[in-house]
């Protein structure tokens, strides 16, 4: 069996180290693809700064960079200052950093494990972040060498695990939430991505892929459940276009409602890490 990889601190392990100006690293994690991760990465990073919070996001996927596209930024070129660093770009409220800003749309990264692990550490220690209470790293799937670098050079607040209902999402997105807290960094929480749909025009809710894994895998788990997404056209329409706001000012009430109360229970589990307090037992009410 293989030896688990060492938490940061460990005995010969570097010390992990914070970045001046940032309060907190939340990792965006998943154990497959294509469950829209990124997606929720910036919809996190969006309706934190709207409840008055300062938000960047590092996208860490240097295989498939997505923020760009969900942000509107395919053709920023991000400025580099006097002392060789990189000025991240505002967009929408959020700083948004990504490999897809550094070269063209429709090239391919070829990269080993080492270099892919670089640029992370790279776009962490040389960007320009100023001062944030919140940095996003949207993670590439899997539980790869990225999210190992990341756990082990700074201090991580926690993670979001995020996954659709099917049971294979759902055992490969409990496997990332072992990973990290194998790697010492407690999960923030689950959220169901793409839980269920509802027809714009008669209402009707079909439940595609399955419904309430999340949720009964944080409670076995003994994690926060953050919540269910519906898959919804507006959310998609938004993110092909780049308007990243839209989510909460031009979706169905009932879609908004759900985002809303993604963010809010993020929100209080973030709080409840900053005070060094211990999560309050939860209470499922299903009307």
């Amino acid at each position: 069996m293989a030896a688990s990889p060492p938490a940061p601190g460990s005995p010969g392990m570097p010390p992990v180290t914070p970045i001046p100006g940032i309060r907190h690293v939340v990792a965006v994690g998943a154990g497959k693809g294509g469950v829209g991760k990124s997606t929720i990465a910036l919809i996190a990073a969006v309706g934190l700064m709207r409840r008055g919070h300062r938000t960047a996001i590092l996208d860490g996927d240097a295989y498939g960079p997505s923020i760009p596209k969900l942000t509107g930024t395919d053709e920023v070129q991000p400025q580099i200052d006097g002392e060789g660093c990189l000025v991240v770009p505002e967009v929408q409220g959020v700083k948004v950093i990504s490999l897809g800003h550094l070269m063209s749309r429709d090239q391919a990264v070829i990269w080993r494990g080492p270099m892919a692990q670089k640029y992370v550490k790279e776009m962490l220690d040389r960007a320009r972040w100023g001062e944030l209470d919140y940095l996003f790293v949207d993670l590439p799937p899997g539980t790869g060498d990225i999210p190992l670098t990341l756990a082990q050079s700074i201090p991580l607040t926690g993670a979001v695990i995020v996954c659709t209902p099917q049971e294979v999402a759902l055992l490969d997105a409990v496997r990332a939430l072992r990973m990290y807290q194998k790697l010492g960094v407690e999960p923030l929480g689950i959220v169901e991505n793409m839980s269920y749909y509802v027809c714009p025009h008669c209402g009707h809710r079909d439940e595609i892929f399955s419904h309430g894994g999340a949720r009964a895998a944080a409670e076995q788990l003994g994690v926060p459940y953050l919540g269910a997404i519906p898959l919804n056209v507006r959310i998609r329409d938004h993110g092909d276009h780049g308007r990243a706001l839209g989510y909460f000012t031009d979706t169905e009430p009932s879609v908004i409602a759900a985002i809303e109360d993604f963010v809010v229970r993020l929100e209080q589990q973030l709080t409840i890490r900053e005070q060094g307090m211990a999560p309050p037992p939860q209470v499922h009410i299903e009307g």
